[in-house]
């Protein structure tokens, strides 16, 4: 194997500089996603005839379309359809928020079904006002249950925010990429990359499993 990684030591501080856009493309998105995805599950739980059906339709369209189909017409579509340029750095963060948001919902939805419907009749036999009850009771005990699952959502998000390298958004990906076409040397600048990738999913898991130990001795 033809390994020299002399001509991309160099480069390294280069890559490096892309953790700092994929970690920001994937920490709002995931923050953003929950709220938007929290609303979208409470809408779906709901007797809300019209905005039920409108929640649904909106999870099967972003579950059921591939994701960089998404990022291609937020990026490229929003400027004919609205005249706003969008920059590469919105488009990434309101593709995945969106996204996101479709499974995530999905996900506390399932949550919040989860909790025990003793709960949900003491609060209601206390004459606790249906949002309060939520807000207070019902979702964070749904969360708590769902928490490895959003672990897994977010390491996912990490992992697919390389797509935002194909709108040129200066990610991990995308400067290994530059690399690449500065050096011609395709396997090393993709071995660094890979490598941070890893990394980031490791402390990521870490700090998920450090979390939810946590919370299961405060029960």
């Amino acid at each position: 194997m033809d390994w020299n990684f002399d001509q991309i030591v160099p480069y390294i501080p280069f890559i490096f500089e892309g953790i700092k856009v994929t970690l920001q493309v994937t920490l709002i998105s995931v923050v953003l996603g929950f709220i938007w995805g929290s609303i979208l599950a409470l809408i779906k739980i709901s007797k809300l005839g019209p905005l039920n059906w409108f929640a649904v339709a909106y999870t099967s369209v972003f579950r059921g379309t591939p994701l960089i189909l998404q990022l291609s017409f937020v990026y490229f579509a929003t400027p004919q359809l609205t005249g706003y340029s969008i920059s590469q750095w919105e488009a990434a963060v309101l593709t995945f928020t969106l996204n996101s948001a479709a499974y995530i919902s999905e996900t506390i939805r399932g949550g919040i079904l989860a909790v025990d419907k003793g709960q949900w009749e003491a609060a209601k036999a206390l004459g606790v006002p249906y949002r309060r009850m939520m807000l207070d009771i019902i979702l964070p005990q749904g969360v708590k249950n769902i928490l490895p699952a959003l672990v897994n959502e977010t390491i996912a998000l990490l992992k697919e925010s390389a797509l935002v390298s194909t709108i040129g958004l200066a990610d991990i990906l995308q400067n290994a990429n530059v690399v690449r076409g500065v050096t011609f040397r395709y396997l090393e600048p993709y071995i660094i990359a890979g490598v941070l990738y890893y990394v980031m999913v490791m402390l990521l898991t870490w700090v998920a499993r450090f979390v939810e130990r946590r919370m299961r001795r405060s029960d």
